[in-house]
């Protein structure tokens, strides 16, 4: 736990620099723009926790259901495991399911967490703990700077990379086959990935899922205003500002935005931005792309990957795809 606290606690000034840069960078954008990584402060975390707990968002439950089912088959596939690396790493209930299902006799496990929030390295960490002949390390920076951190450590055994709740969704296709390539760059032939998809499902049920009527999801969009405010100096109206959510059907992509009810101006005393907004203008806060099964072998053999296993909860429309890297 040490380790974990120091890898945090390392990293926190150099996490506000940069969500500094990139305010000032994206809301500069046309259209205006902010990454989803961080929507997931501590608030946005526990936001999102009461989403995955709404009968409208169906992701967590079935990959949970699907690791739980297969969690034995995935660690009998990798039998000499000596590492597993996590990105993103939530509450770690996901992880905690997996590690459930690992064989009692198996050896030492090393496992890493990479995220960039310091409450869900804290929570997976904990989560983890309580499984036995198991290290953890927390790195708290992003994916692409974990697993360059992975890829300087010779770990016993094979990895297993693990990228799950369908966050490969929040990438574009470019960036999603980059990412999986520095995934593929960082790890050696043999080792492992299992990934968590969302598929294409109807669009009504993708619009409940991502604008429930309880309204969780549009606080959750709604927080990211809240955190400029209070990390950055900003004097935002959140009133001012509706949630809305689009099916994209020719990309693909659910999207989230946040709209501008009335005209007004902001200002982000941080870093130097006043802004005006028009009625109706909007910051896209997020993308969500969704895969169709028999799309997914080719993205992963562009990275450097070939799929070996499907496994599919139908209902939910979710799938866990594991793959073996070249």
């Amino acid at each position: 736990m040490n380790r974990l606290r120091a890898a945090s606690e390392t990293a926190g000034a150099a996490s506000t620099a940069q969500f500094a840069d990139d305010v000032r960078y994206y809301l500069a954008q046309t259209p205006r723009q902010l990454p989803s990584r961080y929507l997931y402060d501590a608030l946005g975390s526990a936001l999102f926790e009461a989403i995955c707990e709404l009968p409208w968002y169906r992701i967590t439950r079935a990959e949970t259901r699907l690791l739980a089912a297969h969690g034995g088959a995935i660690f009998s596939a990798l039998p000499s495991l000596g590492r597993l690396v996590e990105l993103g790493s939530g509450n770690g209930s996901k992880l905690a399911t997996l590690l459930a299902a690992r064989p009692a006799a198996a050896p030492d496990l090393q496992l890493d967490l990479i995220d960039i929030s310091a409450t869900a390295l804290e929570r997976a960490a904990a989560a983890a703990g309580r499984f036995p002949r198991v290290r953890v390390t927390g790195h708290r920076t992003t994916y692409e700077a974990g697993m360059e951190e992975i890829a300087r450590t010779d770990p016993t055994g094979r990895t297993l990379v693990l990228f799950l709740g369908s966050n490969i969704g929040n990438f574009d296709p470019p960036s999603a086959d980059a990412l999986l390539r520095h995934i593929r760059t960082s790890v050696r032939s043999g080792d492992a990935l299992l990934l968590g998809l969302d598929l294409v499902k109807p669009e009504a049920e993708l619009l409940a899922a991502y604008d429930d009527p309880l309204g969780v999801t549009a606080s959750f969009n709604r927080n990211l205003l809240v955190r400029i405010n209070r990390e950055l100096d900003g004097d935002i109206d959140v009133s001012a500002f509706a949630h809305r959510a689009i099916w994209n059907a020719a990309a693909g992509r659910m999207e989230m935005h946040l709209v501008s009810t009335r005209r007004q101006r902001v200002r982000i005393g941080a870093v130097g931005l006043d802004l005006s907004f028009e009625a109706g203008e909007t910051i896209w806060t997020e993308s969500s792309y969704k895969y169709r099964l028999e799309d997914v072998p080719r993205l992963l053999a562009r990275a450097g990957f070939d799929a070996r296993r499907h496994w599919v909860d139908a209902a939910a429309g979710f799938a866990l795809s594991l793959s073996e890297a070249r």
